[in-house]
């Protein structure tokens, strides 16, 4: 794989980034991503460098039409760039290697032409943070710690559906999007039998993110990714396979460092909930009714291209999420904001199970530790509103004893972790918690 070259018209905010599988029948691909332009202000030299990073990160959606076993990065970089690179063609396509039976994939490395010193600092930590809004509870409890504390966030999305135009309409502050657009041809490939499977799309969002907020000479890009994002869905070949491998903390260290190195940003992106888990910060989500009617964190439903639609009620995402907000609000609340009531439909337990590691490994979806499931289950059963729905009844007599002794409801719901907030967010998260 190779990565020819990338333009960026700054009148148009349209950069255009170029691809290549080579080899005996060659591929070629350009994709497109439409930045904000700013009024009347001059393009950063770090702007560019990010692109440098986005270049090579956003090509895992073409490599995995071909998976070939040599990628040649376009520029030299510095270390740190060029370690973000290998983990995001190996561990960040972990699921992708998994499901095609790729092993070899999972040692991919990223050969760069030389290793470039760092660059410069250049300090952007004093502005106003771009908050990554996603439509869900996450993003909007992030935008709220933010709020409160005078911080004065700008909501920034990545292709908006009508979901996160409304959860932005509903926050009342003004955002800023970028529009990524693929090369149809890679959907023509797809079509005719190419292999297709899951990319880390956080990574490359988050480094649309960074461009924007370096055009628009904002401060950091703010996160929502929880401490649950960097649990593996299982072991294969010696390695974890993690479908939220970008959200978790490994891949934000690896994203910030390259950043900083590439760009000399000094403080470029962290994910402000890393120490939470889902099931406390769907607590704090239960404070903000603002966004009952809009919230959803359903990928089935951003699919169906029907602007009403926020939930299916049939997916592991609207499972562990109605489970992990059951025992922070009222049945009524609860179900108001899915349009039904999860707990009173038996056929939800079979995918119940999964979630509580059970009759499966978690499903590759991104939802919570198995041990945030069986905490938040245990709240449900001593919850008089909850412990007679027909799904709890069903999942209390399913769990084994020896998994009810292992949840722990101090530890899921007591921070931890390793995380980057800097002091001043920190202390954001603090006075809300």
């Amino acid at each position: 794989m190779r990565f020819p070259s990338y333009a960026y018209d700054p009148t148009t905010g349209v950069a255009t980034f170029d691809y290549l599988l080579d080899g005996p029948e060659p591929e070629s691909f350009t994709e497109t991503i439409t930045f904000p332009v700013p009024a009347g202000a001059d393009v950063p030299d770090s702007f560019f460098r990010v692109l440098d990073l986005l270049h090579v990160v956003a090509g895992v959606s073409y490599y995995k039409v071909g998976a070939p076993e040599r990628i040649e990065a376009p520029t030299a970089v510095p270390a740190e760039a060029a370690a973000l690179f290998d983990a995001v063609y190996s561990q960040g396509l972990g699921e992708y290697a998994y499901v095609n039976q790729l092993p070899y994939v999972l040692d991919m490395t990223v050969h760069v032409p030389a290793v470039a010193p760092p660059a410069p600092p250049v300090d952007n930590s004093g502005g106003r943070p771009l908050s990554a809004v996603g439509g869900g509870k996450d993003s909007i409890v992030t935008l709220e710690i933010l709020r409160a504390a005078g911080l004065d966030p700008v909501p920034f999305s990545v292709n908006p559906n009508p979901v996160i135009v409304n959860v932005n309409a509903a926050s009342g502050l003004t955002a800023l999007a970028a529009r990524r657009k693929l090369d149809p041809h890679l959907f023509a490939l797809n079509k005719a039998g190419a292999r297709n499977g899951h990319i880390p799309v956080t990574a490359i969002n988050s480094l649309i993110a960074i461009a924007t907020a370096t055009l628009h000479g904002l401060g950091p890009v703010v996160m929502s990714n929880e401490r649950s994002a960097s649990d593996p869905n299982l072991i294969w070949n010696g390695h974890p396979i993690n479908h939220q491998w970008s959200k978790g903390v490994a891949a934000e260290g690896l994203l910030r460092a390259a950043v900083t190195a590439h760009t000399g940003l000094t403080e470029p992106y962290f994910s402000l909930l890393r120490s939470l888990s889902e099931l406390h910060i769907a607590q704090l989500f239960a404070r903000f009714t603002a966004y009952d009617d809009v919230v959803t964190s359903c990928n089935k439903a951003f699919k169906l291209h029907d602007p009403t639609a926020r939930w299916c009620g049939d997916c592991p995402k609207c499972r562990f999420v109605a489970l992990a907000m059951a025992p922070s609000m009222s049945r009524e609340r609860l179900t108001r904001i899915f349009g039904g009531d999860l707990f009173a439909d038996p056929a939800q337990v079979p995918g119940y199970l999964e979630l509580l590691g059970i009759d499966a490994h978690k499903p590759f979806e991104c939802v919570g530790e198995v041990e945030e499931s069986l905490v938040a289950l245990t709240m449900l059963a001593d919850d008089p509103q909850w412990r007679d729905a027909p799904v709890v009844t069903a999942l209390r007599a399913a769990v084994p004893a020896a998994a009810w002794a292992e949840a722990s409801r101090e530890s899921v719901l007591t921070p931890g972790g390793q995380t980057f907030v800097p002091p001043a967010y920190a202390k954001a998260l603090a006075q809300m918690l």
